[in-house]
């Protein structure tokens, strides 16, 4: 009976099966819960399992719910903490928690996508393309009795995401708590990160002459879109080598 219902998500629905498989796959709790008890370092589990707080997320994420608490209210008769518990295990988690957690599902991405042959040709033969870009959380609402007074609405954050394009997967993000930091501040910590071989793209919010300098350091390039405010002196003549999708000549 079980099969036959199987069999006919797969005929009709065949992308859901694998979204799904793949998410279980990623995100197996098992292996969440075992992960988080050797990352955290404040945090700790004593009753919520990490990977149930990653499930009622999940559904939320994934358009399920609405809300944490919505999901929360589907599982209630199975869950051992209340609601509260909930959000106090989500608002202790450690900035860190988030960015290993993504580092983590990359790994088991990458090692199934070259396991599969899945891994498309990289844009530039003999190197590894790496794109950095910015990502601002969306500004909260006015539910603090002390926000409400003021005009802007608070921002919770910012990350700096790491995309590489030939496997199609996020393997690395930089968050930071002050929505209001400048997303330079990050680079250093995304400077670590860089490896011999690699080419990182950008746009021009990341033409900062330390940034570039250092990816020079680790005998990787960049392409980074000019920046007005770099100086800079060519040593030789430029000539046109091709042109972008849009049009503008590259030199």
């Amino acid at each position: 009976m079980l099969s036959q219902i199987f069999e006919r998500f797969v005929k009709e629905s065949p992308v859901t099966v694998m979204v799904r498989g793949l998410l279980e796959r990623l995100l197996n709790p098992e292996q969440l819960d075992a992960w988080f008890e050797r990352t955290a370092e404040q945090q700790y589990t004593r009753e919520l399992l990490f990977s149930t707080v990653v499930d009622l997320l999940m559904q939320v994420v994934c358009g399920v719910r609405k809300s944490v608490h919505v999901a929360y209210q589907a599982v209630e008769h199975e869950m051992t903490v209340s609601v509260q518990s909930v959000y106090n295990k989500l608002n202790g988690l450690e900035p860190t928690i988030s960015a290993e957690l993504v580092r983590f599902s990359a790994q088991e991405a990458t090692a199934l996508i070259d396991e599969l042959g899945a891994k498309r040709v990289e844009l530039l033969p003999s190197y590894q393309v790496k794109m950095l870009d910015g990502n601002c959380l969306e500004t909260s609402e006015h539910r603090l009795k002390e926000l409400r007074p003021v005009k802007s609405a608070p921002l919770p954050g910012k990350s700096l995401v790491v995309y590489e394009p030939a496997r199609g997967v996020a393997v690395d993000v930089f968050p930071c708590e002050n929505g209001h930091a400048q997303e330079r501040s990050l680079l250093p910590a995304v400077l670590e990160t860089v490896r011999a071989g690699e080419v990182w793209v950008a746009d021009r919010n990341f033409c900062v002459k330390g940034f570039l300098s250092g990816i020079e350091r680790q005998d990787a390039c960049c392409v980074v879109r000019e920046h007005e405010q770099l100086p800079w002196q060519p040593l030789e003549a430029m000539w046109e080598a091709g042109q972008t999708v849009s049009g503008d000549s590259i030199n």
